[in-house]
């Protein structure tokens, strides 16, 4: 079983929830119990696939049956999907409106599941101290420096690290956009692990809901609440898996199996579709 990657870009904000908190936000967002950053559950990632094969040929092939009526009919589906990770985080910057941020923790964790997948990857980066490494005519850099949000951060002279990622991850998430991927690398930025840390805790977004009581048209008692979301932009990534179908009368093969991924472009992940959340581009290794 040969492990691939795919990748998440979101196009609106994204709530993939746990459904409880102790903080002032009333529902958070997933993250992985040992670092805080942000995940996406593998099990909502799946469910939303096989919303999308619903009906197709393929489904049952990559997902297994749906009802299973006698022992005879069941089988495993061939398609195993992981977690996806925080890759890049979208944060407010002094210059250039936005950057896009990660840190050489992050991208450690990338680089050893693209080796896994069979692909290479840039050298790794070192941040020295409380500074950042932009990419080559940054437009995030103002007077030798990179300031998110509340934080001053001097650059780092040497970009060819930034340059080498950016190019990677922009090809990756944008594929053949090639005015996006120029964006991205001219905003993309590494900074140390701990100013990592706490951006991915702050630089969230937080929204405040309510719900209208249809017979006053006011809020209804006690209906405020606030949510947390991944911001637009956001790149994730994630490793999924393939076997050659188990389905008795009808098996297809990896290639095919893996043909019908590649055509998944865009999939509505976590809650709050109805007011535009979730739309994200999905993308397996070398589809786009």
């Amino acid at each position: 079983m040969q492990p691939r990657l795919f990748h998440l870009h979101t196009l609106s904000a994204l709530h993939c929830g746990t459904g409880q908190a102790a903080d002032v936000v009333d529902l958070p967002i997933a993250r992985a119990r040992a670092t805080k950053l942000p995940i996406v559950p593998g099990s909502s990632l799946r469910g939303v696939l096989r919303a999308h094969c619903d009906g197709k040929d393929i489904e049952k092939a990559l997902f297994g049956p749906a009802r299973i009526e006698h022992d005879r009919d069941a089988f495993a589906g061939a398609l195993s999907v992981g977690d996806a990770h925080l890759l890049v985080l979208p944060v407010r910057s002094l210059a250039g409106v936005v950057s896009f941020v990660t840190s050489p923790f992050i991208l450690g964790r990338y680089r050893r599941d693209l080796a896994a997948a069979g692909s290479d990857a840039p050298a790794m980066p070192s941040p020295a101290g409380e500074s950042a490494i932009l990419a080559s005519n940054s437009m995030n850099e103002i007077d030798q420096a990179l300031v998110l949000e509340d934080l001053d951060l001097s650059v780092d002279g040497n970009a060819k690290p930034a340059d080498d990622w950016a190019e990677q991850i922009g090809a990756a998430l944008h594929g053949n956009d090639d005015t996006a991927k120029a964006d991205f690398r001219s905003r993309f930025a590494i900074v140390p692990d701990d100013v990592m840390g706490y951006l991915a805790e702050t630089a969230t977004e937080v929204r405040a809901r309510i719900a209208i009581d249809q017979d006053t048209g006011t809020v209804r008692q006690g209906a405020l609440w606030y949510e947390e979301s991944l911001p637009a932009e956001t790149g994730l990534w994630g490793v999924y898996a393939l076997t050659d179908s188990n389905e008795p009368d009808s098996p297809r093969s990896i290639d095919t199996l893996e043909a019908a991924l590649s055509d998944v472009d865009l999939l509505q992940l976590g809650g709050n579709a109805s007011v535009g959340s979730g739309l994200v581009r999905f993308g397996v290794a070398g589809a786009r």
